[in-house]
């Protein structure tokens, strides 16, 4: 763990300090955090660090360091830098105690974003919803291989390449239990994670999230969807409508306790925002959550229907530049929803070939660039990774510093992606797995379909990288990192 702390300890010096720091978290391949002052961040000299792949900065400083080392980094920056939890936003008693001088700041580091940046609030919604997702990651993908080994039981038992009995279908049962928990209570963990990042009561957020679920409803006397007169359904708008609510419920649940005097405030504070905000949440949120939720669902079965092989092209082609930038976790929710209502999310067997072009391209480079050892040597580093889907470590270790090799990536997974759209209706049955671990959970056995469309991606990928995309300053010969030159 030393080099863990090495490296958290001087990305921590290298964004200001402890006392420029107000949050740190982190996803499957990046440490993230929030600073008071954007300018005391020095992203070139962490990008020069040993195991920093590349530093991203929007409204959070994101740097990659590859997945695992993620967390294990994480977790010694916040031993150093003093916070109680992840989501401690307040870690130091200097900070408690000049709030105005605090909030002075945060208002010039929000000026300085948005002078910078014009699609800052763009980047800031996507940086909620990412906040809101990214901490379900582990249980999803657990959800996601559970689902996959169980359809691989169901399979072999159909087919008779194992015997049925007792103890096989308790198992694949055993599988579905764990499977379902996540997935059936997925909304409760959702208004937990979001009540977190609109900073109101945890609680009530959790409730509110399964306030969705319509528990204490009957078939025989159903809530009205005021706008349809039909019946509502259970978890109608879903993870989406649930994101919603909970914003509401912060703003109701801060202007009642301004209000409320201090004796009735633990009493009443929380019945009246939750009060409020469910009565909001059922009668007005479901039906136009379900609304967009539908909407979603038509959306992406015409642009598949429609655009064919071009939609799959573009999607998996332009798919490696969102990973690049961080924001793809906003798909998430939309995958939840197409899962909920179809029982599997189409658009993800194509946006995955973007890892799988990027592997190719990486082979190729590893071929032509066999004499510069220490280029290959993050390639080989970053090469198991990618295989499994998470390519963070391919595109700042070796693709986007090369250049060519990244626009080659992108086109070698645009050919895979148009390879899966042309079959139309190959999808996940989990929106957590990725590259090769996806195979497990593609629905209607069209795993091969997939499979062939990643072979399709590495061999593109491959191909135009090898012709195309290698700079002849990365072939020459080098033994050391000082003797790496990328240009």
């Amino acid at each position: 763990m030393k080099e863990h702390t090495q490296l958290a300890q001087q990305i921590i010096d290298l964004s200001g300090g402890k006392e420029n720091i107000t949050l740190i978290t982190n996803c499957m391949t990046r440490v993230r955090l929030e600073v008071k002052d954007m300018d005391l961040v020095n992203t070139e000299k962490i990008k020069g660090l040993k195991g920093v792949f590349g530093v991203y900065v929007d409204a959070q400083v994101q740097v990659v360091v590859g997945p695992g080392t993620a967390k294990k980094v994480a977790d010694e920056a916040l031993a150093i830098w003093g916070g109680a939890s992840r989501q401690t936003s307040q870690p130091t008693e200097t900070y408690q105690a000049d709030k105005e001088k605090a909030k002075e700041i945060a208002a010039k580091n929000k000026q300085a974003i948005k002078s910078k940046q014009k699609v800052s609030k763009v980047q800031l919604a996507l940086k909620t919803i990412s906040n809101v997702f990214i901490p379900l990651s582990a249980a999803l993908i657990a959800s996601g291989l559970l689902a996959g080994l169980q359809s691989l039981l169901v399979t072999l038992v159909d087919s008779g390449t194992i015997a049925d009995s007792v103890t096989i279908q308790q198992f694949i049962n055993l599988l579905r239990v764990m499977k379902n928990g996540v997935l059936s209570y997925l909304v409760i963990h959702v208004g937990v994670n979001a009540a977190r990042e609109f900073k109101t009561d945890l609680g009530l957020g959790g409730a509110l999230g399964a306030t969705v679920l319509l528990s204490g409803m009957t078939a025989e006397a159903p809530l009205v969807n005021l706008f349809t007169g039909e019946a509502l359904k259970s978890g109608q708008g879903g993870v989406i409508g649930v994101v919603a609510a909970v914003w509401i419920l912060s703003k109701i649940h801060k202007k009642v306790s301004q209000i409320m005097p201090s004796a009735l405030d633990l009493v009443l504070t929380g019945f009246i925002s939750f009060t409020l905000s469910g009565l909001i949440t059922i009668f007005v949120i479901m039906p136009v959550a379900g609304l967009v939720s539908d909407a979603i669902l038509v959306g992406v079965t015409q642009l598949l229907e429609i655009g064919g092989v071009v939609a799959g092209f573009i999607l998996a082609g332009i798919w490696l530049p969102m990973v690049m930038l961080g924001v793809h976790h906003f798909m998430t929710p939309i995958h939840i929803e197409l899962i909920n209502q179809t029982g599997m999310t189409t658009l993800l067997p194509i946006l995955a070939q973007a890892g799988a072009g990027q592997v190719g391209a990486a082979f190729a480079i590893w071929l032509k660039c066999r004499k510069n050892k220490p280029l290959t040597a993050i390639v080989k580093g970053g090469l198991p990774s990618g295989i499994l889907g998470i390519g963070e470590p391919l595109i700042y270790g070796v693709t986007l510093p090369l250049g060519k090799p990244f626009i080659t990536a992108c086109l070698g997974a645009g050919v895979g992606g148009a390879f899966v759209a042309a079959f139309n209706g190959v999808g996940a049955t989990s929106q957590a797995l990725s590259g090769v671990l996806m195979l497990t959970v593609i629905a209607d056995q069209k795993w091969y379909i997939y499979g062939a469309g990643l072979l399709v991606s590495y061999l593109f990928g491959f191909i135009f990288t090898y012709l195309f995309g290698v700079p002849k300053s990365a072939e020459r010969e080098a033994e050391t990192l000082e003797e790496l030159e990328i240009k």
